[in-house]
């Protein structure tokens, strides 16, 4: 079982995902938490990986090499699994690129994927913007920023994406903690829409949005927002 992941599917090749390169994005079952405004809530249940998921999916992908210049592990929470170190160097192995969506909430088995990875996209969790944390938040937030601190002080290329959830936080708290992520030295962030049942009262409207972000653009190489 030792390259065994619960996958939930696979997404045809784009660019969007793993920037610069043609991937295919491979989901696993089960986030880490239910914080109820997920875009895929289809893979909260939980499932055993089986042994053959796996190779099903990389021999799918190198009939389609010339198509496929990498591939990306997304969540759930992909560091959660035992599995996860064997998958990426067979991706490597296979020749391709190789990427990884987390919520860093695994700092130390994110340490050990980091040989086998070329790029990472990393959920900010928006720390230090809140009094009187719960101990379950501080130690959420503090694994995160660990987390951005181990890919910070990496050779891999990086991305933070920020879920905007009004609920929990302000247009002037997202710029506080864009602009800490910056003094960080971050270079790529995504802003990412968050997904309602309904949008709740005192969201920023998309204007306002967009122009934080194009105030933000001078501070990072990147910036992108996706709705």
């Amino acid at each position: 079982m030792e390259n065994s992941l619960p996958i939930a599917g696979l997404t045809l090749p784009t660019l969007q995902e793993f920037p610069g390169c043609r991937a295919c994005t491979v989901f696993l079952q089960g986030p880490p938490s239910r914080h109820g405004y997920g875009h895929y809530r289809w893979m909260i249940a939980q499932r055993r990986g089986e042994l053959h998921a796996w190779p099903a999916v990389r021999d799918l992908l190198d009939r389609r090499h010339d198509q496929v210049d990498g591939v990306v592990i997304s969540g759930g929470e992909p560091t959660r699994h035992h599995g996860l170190n064997a998958v990426l160097r067979d991706i490597k192995a296979h020749g391709f690129a190789s990427g990884l969506h987390t919520s860093g909430l695994y700092p130390r088995r994110l340490a050990e994927a980091l040989p086998w990875l070329d790029w990472v996209r990393l959920d900010i969790k928006g720390w230090g913007m809140s009094a009187g944390l719960t101990r379950r938040q501080r130690s959420i937030w503090r694994r995160n920023v660990q987390s951005l601190a181990l890919l910070l002080d990496s050779d891999i290329e990086l991305e933070c994406r920020i879920t905007l959830h009004w609920r929990a936080f302000s247009l002037r708290d997202l710029e506080r903690l864009a602009m800490s992520l910056a003094d960080c030295g971050v270079r790529h962030l995504v802003l990412q829409q968050c997904i309602y049942t309904l949008s709740p009262d005192g969201a920023p409207s998309d204007r306002a949005v967009d122009s934080l972000a194009s105030r933000l653009a001078a501070h990072f190489e990147r910036v992108t927002v996706r709705r």
